[in-house]
């Protein structure tokens, strides 16, 4: 089997492209997820404030064997947040019992109360504290983007947003492509629903490789060079969203699964979610 992919981010961070999501899922489910997803070889985990599952996050890496160089820990700034970051952020390295984080994100714009790009400074100045590596935005749309480098100069090194095969976001991903920005997949698999895993060309290339739909589906994510998360707390479907590095997608399969495209946001619009 190969090795997991290992992507390099504009400010010259790495980190895994393929993560543990968490949301959603309680302090005591979240430790017994980390302990399996560590035994099978993930090293990402992404967290949340909003999550409200730092602490058991802290306790899970405390009892791990793997040294904290090897793992790439993400947490978020909430929406309330915006306007203490730094208090924020010292609230969550305290629940995840780390010296630091490998990515902090923003986790929505909340153009309502316009308060983005102050937080977003909040944010560069702890980076250059050396409280955070690398810093980046969740659910950013082009314009919340270029209002951030237009204002402060500083690119988000990730924009973490609803992406799979019903809702692709091309152009989106294509603009942070042309910006360095790496795009990044939060709902990868359409909350294991949703119509995904029904979808004729998943089930045919499920059947022709030997896996899963979820694993097409995440080997998908990994072709179009995105960062990927998928949630689990069931340790058989922990091992199972890993199991991808044996098989590649071909173009021409990419592009079948291209059509799937419906523009379909299964979470909040983020010109308007939050305020």
């Amino acid at each position: 089997m190969a090795n997991p992919t290992i992507i390099r981010l504009q400010d010259g961070n790495v980190m895994p492209q393929l993560g543990l999501g968490v949301w959603k899922a309680s302090n005591e489910e979240v430790i017994a997820a980390i302990h399996k997803a560590l035994e099978v070889g993930y090293r990402s985990i992404d967290t949340a404030t909003a999550y409200q599952n730092e602490e058991g996050v802290g306790k899970a890496l405390k009892e791990a064997s793997v040294a904290r160089e090897e793992l790439f820990i993400t947490t978020k700034l909430w929406n309330d947040d915006q306007k203490r970051p730094r208090e924020a952020l010292q609230e969550s390295l305290k629940k995840l019992q780390l010296d630091y984080l490998d990515l902090y994100l923003m986790h929505w714009p909340v153009p309502a109360i316009d308060h983005y790009v102050d937080a977003w400074k909040g944010m560069i100045a702890l980076q250059k504290e050396g409280l955070v590596k690398s810093i980046g935005v969740c659910n950013f749309q082009i314009h919340h983007l270029q209002r951030l480098i237009d204002e402060t100069g500083v690119t988000p090194v990730i924009n973490q947003i609803e992406l799979h095969p019903l809702m692709q976001q091309r152009q989106l991903h294509a603009w942070n492509a042309t910006h360095k920005i790496q795009t990044e997949s939060w709902s990868p698999l359409a909350q294991g629903g949703e119509g995904v895993f029904d979808q004729k060309v998943i089930r045919e290339l499920a059947d022709k490789y030997g896996k899963t739909p979820a694993q097409i589906v995440i080997r998908w994510h990994l072709d179009c060079g995105l960062v990927v998360i998928p949630k689990s707390v069931t340790p058989s479907r922990i091992a199972e969203n890993f199991a991808v590095w044996d098989f590649r997608l071909d173009k021409d399969e990419l592009g079948e699964i291209a059509k799937l495209d419906q523009g379909k946001r299964l979470g909040p619009d983020p010109d308007q979610f939050g305020g």
